[in-house]
This record gives structure tokens, C-alpha cells and sequence, in this order.
């Protein structure tokens, strides 16, 4: 007898429990930022070629062979400026499966190699040059090319005037002469890009990725309205429009693996300078 009013006293207890449960309101839990309307990884290029002549060069066929697999899978490149607009609030989230496409320094293959199949693809390109090689250095496009590229989808913007390793600038400098030196790099490349080729430079890409809070403070100062850095994830609402983040690619990067990077499911690569 003692057991059987147990079991009614636990079966009594159980059923409230339920009830409880059942009466409770759902709790929704944050879907994680690749299903708020953001997520979007942007592919850094440097230069282009038939062999592979030093690390930061892709193969042109290698690049042609992203762009199949972009249009192919449903990807949609969009202009960088719309991607930062949205963290300005200036323009809407960019959709699912959007892309962005950048290339730094201004080698002159961008020109050669890249510029015809961003055409033939129709996607647009976002360049960060660093002016003092431009019809300077024999690797360099020219401000003639630069002029061509931005009549065909290509937006011109700054990687610091030449390209310093802020790193090393600032353990054999004087704070003085740091601080002078890195609001040269800024402004004189927002300037001297400004008056040859026209348009809004207030993108800055850093060189080797190379940040940190003072140089974005400065940045700001220098009017850069977004900063890029070399970071290997998408760009989600959880990141800062000073300090966006970009995938460095390499040659290696070709079938499955370059499918993970633009999925968001390859492995970190670290890099160091």
C-alpha cells in the first residue's frame, strides 16, 4: 500500500513537472551571425602569372578557376563599398552568398592578368596601391592603367603612400618621427592618389596587415572611413569597420580548399611578420 501511494505521489509529481515545462514561454536563442543577414569573406590577391613565382603569386588560371566557382555556386562578388556601407549604415546587408574581391599593391599584372578576367567574369575589384611605385617601379601599373581599371568596375583605394613594416618603424624610431612618418604614410597616399585619379580615397588596406590601436587612431584622424587587415574569417556584424578582415590567398588555394575559405570552414592559417 505504501508503495502503490509512492508511485501515485511521483506520477503526480512528474505530470506538474510537464505541465510546468509545457506552460513555460520558448526562449530563442541568437542564430550565430552567418544567419543575420552577414557573412561575408573578402579574398585578397596580390599578383598573377603562368608559374608561380614566389609566394604571393596566384596562377591566372588558378584565379579563373575562382571566379568558375563562384558563378557556378551561386556566389555574387559585390562591390567592397557596399559591404562597408552597411557597417556605416549607409546601405542595406549584403546578401546571402555575397563575396568581395581586393588585390593589393598595384602589381602590374593586375592589369594584365586580372583585369581581363574581372571583365570577362563581370565582377568588381577593389585595388589598395601604395602610390610611390605606380609609374615608378618596374613591377607597378602605371596611372595610365590605373585610369583604365577604374573605367572597368575597379575601385582605386590606399595601402599608405609606400608600403613601411610599421612593426620595425616603430622600434627604431623616435615616438616623434614615428608619429610623423605614419601621418605621411596616410595622407600622402590619400592626397597623391586623389589627384590622378580622381574619386574618394577613404579605404585603407595595412600593409602587412600591421595594426593596432594608435594606427587606427590615426587612420581616423587621416580620414580613412574603413581599414583592412590580413585575418582569415568572414566579415559578420561582430567586427569593427576599422579593422575588417581579409583572406590572403595563395596558390595553394585551389579546389576544396579554396571552397572551405569561401564556405568559412578552412583551417586558420597564421601569419606572421
Amino acid at each position: 500500500m505504501k508503495c502503490r501511494t509512492l508511485l501515485l505521489l511521483v506520477a503526480a509529481l512528474l505530470m506538474m513537472t510537464l505541465n510546468v515545462q509545457a506552460a513555460q514561454p520558448e526562449v530563442k536563442t541568437n542564430p550565430p551571425a552567418a544567419t543575420q543577414g552577414l557573412y561575408v569573406p573578402i579574398l585578397l590577391y596580390h599578383r598573377f602569372g603562368p608559374t608561380v613565382a614566389d609566394g604571393m603569386t596566384i596562377k591566372t588560371t588558378v584565379f579563373e578557376e575562382h571566379l568558375k566557382y563562384l558563378k557556378e555556386n551561386g556566389y555574387h562578388v559585390i562591390p567592397l563599398q557596399a559591404l562597408v556601407d552597411y557597417y556605416l549604415k549607409k546601405g542595406p546587408a549584403p546578401g546571402p552568398k555575397s563575396v568581395v574581391i581586393v588585390a593589393d599593391d598595384g602589381h602590374k599584372s593586375v592589369y594584365s592578368d586580372m583585369l581581363p578576367l574581372a571583365k570577362k567574369y563581370n565582377v568588381p575589384v577593389t585595388v589598395f596601391i601604395y602610390p610611390s611605385a605606380i609609374s615608378n617601379a618596374k613591377y607597378a601599373m602605371t596611372w595610365d592603367q590605373l585610369k583604365i581599371l577604374k573605367k572597368n568596375n575597379f575601385d582605386v583605394q590606399s595601402h599608405t603612400y609606400w608600403h613601411p613594416n610599421f612593426k620595425k618603424d616603430r622600434k627604431k624610431m623616435a615616438p616623434a618621427e614615428f608619429e610623423k612618418s605614419v601621418t605621411m604614410q596616410l595622407k600622402k597616399s590619400r592626397e597623391r592618389l586623389e589627384s590622378q585619379l580622381g574619386g574618394n580615397v577613404d579605404m585603407l588596406a595595412w600593409p602587412f596587415g600591421i595594426y593596432d590601436d594608435y594606427l587606427l587612431k590615426k587612420a581616423g584622424e587621416a580620414g580613412y572611413k574603413a581599414t583592412f587587415t590580413i585575418e582569415a574569417h568572414h566579415a559578420t556584424t561582430r567586427d569593427n569597420v576599422m579593422k575588417l578582415p581579409r583572406y590572403l590567398l595563395i596558390n595553394a588555394d585551389q579546389g576544396k580548399s579554396f571552397a572551405r575559405i569561401v564556405e568559412g570552414s578552412a583551417p586558420k592559417r597564421n601569419i606572421a611578420f
